[in-house]
């Protein structure tokens, strides 16, 4: 996953709205969110060929995203994979502070990664290429890309700045439907690139530094696979849609899931 934004305790109606979208090579394979074989109280997408995910939310309504860090240096042939960080949180009980407390021994054997995670009462972040490994994030809007949290690469604070203006002018009693949620959809579609002068330097030639500067990536080998969006209520209301990409573009798969409160598993709904 390459590009995130999340509101954090702000909505009046939903704790947790995560809106992702997820940048690999089109030649990797990866399922849709779906419900998992080998860990039923977990779903999400998952990538086929190391079993991880960029993005999934279990039972308790606890939700983990990570994203890598963009560095210019080989990944070692010995690294533990990062998308079995977030079904190695949904697998156990531990809140995000125990769970990141105990990997932060483990956390350098990894490639640069970032890491969210969140339960019923706390956000946290983790990173292996910051100095301070994990903190706890109070209530408010945040955005991650490659770096991070909150770095402001162009595409990190347009998508912040759109969330928070969809904030400020949602209805007080929105209630998820699919027309209001428009907006957010539309920030994930934005495939404006920044200016030249305002690329961030993260070792990738200027070329891919400006192809990978809209929030939506477009390219005949490397793009924007999915956008994921995720509601959490108050009331342990739970709903996910995740739209899925073509190489160029455009739509090839929509998939939806809706639970009540304490209800598991969620129910596809038409999408």
């Amino acid at each position: 996953m390459c590009l995130a934004a999340i509101a954090h305790r702000i909505h009046p109606q939903y704790r947790l709205i995560v809106l992702a979208n997820r940048d690999e090579f089109h030649a990797r394979a990866a399922l849709s969110a779906h419900l998992w074989s080998d860990q039923p109280n977990v779903l999400g997408g998952r990538d086929a060929r190391a079993g991880g995910t960029w993005l999934a939310i279990d039972r308790q309504r606890r939700v983990g995203l990570v994203t890598n860090y963009r560095e210019p240096v080989k990944v070692p042939a010995e690294a533990p994979t990062r998308g079995r960080l977030v079904p190695a949180f949904l697998a156990g009980d531990a809140p995000p502070a125990r769970f990141l407390a105990d990997l932060a021994s483990d956390a350098a054997r990894y490639a640069g990664f970032n890491l969210l995670l969140a339960d019923r009462d706390t956000l946290w972040y983790a990173s292996n290429r910051h100095p301070e490994f994990a903190r706890d994030v109070p209530r408010g809007v945040y955005a991650l890309s490659n770096h991070l949290l909150d770095t402001p690469w162009p595409k990190l604070r347009r998508l912040r700045e759109r969330v928070t203006d969809w904030l400020e002018t949602a209805p007080p009693n929105f209630d998820g439907a699919a027309a209001g949620l428009e907006p957010l959809w539309a920030a994930l579609a934005d495939d404006a690139r920044a200016a030249p002068e305002a690329l961030p330097a993260t070792g990738v030639s200027p070329e891919w530094e400006h192809l990978l500067s809209s929030a939506f990536i477009r390219h005949a080998d490397y793009g924007t696979r999915c956008s994921t969006l995720v509601l959490v209520g108050n009331d342990d209301s739970l709903q996910i849609e995740e739209r899925s990409f073509a190489i160029d573009g455009s739509l090839r798969e929509r998939v939806r899931w809706q639970a009540a409160p304490g209800v598991w598993p969620p129910t596809p709904t038409p999408a």
